[in-house]
């Protein structure tokens, strides 16, 4: 079955009128005010052919950084599709090699290992802050400004509140 897949595009910078006038005679496409960020929908039986399909048709047309599906599949999953130099092709060949992996498992792996860095090392850090004002302020006050940040949030509201 060929279903449509949403595939967001980044770009390394932002698109020109003519750039995107072209693109959107290729494909349907939203972009962001700035336009580095585009979204187009592309038919195809799997999410990854999608992206080839969508890099072959739009490359030549557009600064494409990375290509990544909007939506998680079934395990939780963003699928990306970065275009590597030649020399980064070949590096990234030869580390995989030297682990006995496909270059494809070997970059799915040290990008996860580096999200999962990243979010523990956020996490550190959101700890460490909250420590810092744990010395300054009750846990009640700081609950009670959460509270009111979530509140404003939800409402849309960017004002602050006096105490």
């Amino acid at each position: 079955m060929t279903a449509h897949h949403a595939i967001e595009i980044a770009l390394t910078r932002p698109a020109t009128d003519d750039e995107l006038c072209r693109a959107r005679r290729v494909v349907a496409l939203a972009s962001d005010t700035n336009r580095t960020r585009l979204l187009a929908l592309q038919r195809a039986r799997t999410p990854e052919r999608a992206l080839r399909t969508l890099r072959h048709r739009l490359d030549v047309m557009l600064p494409i950084d990375v290509l990544t599906t909007h939506y998680p599949d079934r395990q939780g999953r963003v699928l990306l599709n970065v275009a590597l130099s030649p020399a980064t092709r070949t590096t990234v060949r030869h580390a995989a090699a030297a682990r006995g992996q496909r270059p494809r498992d070997f970059l799915s792996e040290i990008i996860t290992d580096a999200i999962a860095r990243h979010g523990e090392q956020r996490a550190r850090h959101l700890t460490s802050r909250l420590e810092e004002l744990l010395t300054d302020h009750t846990p009640e006050e700081l609950l009670r400004c959460a509270a009111n940040a979530l509140h404003r949030r939800s409402r849309g509201k960017c004002a602050s509140t006096s105490s």
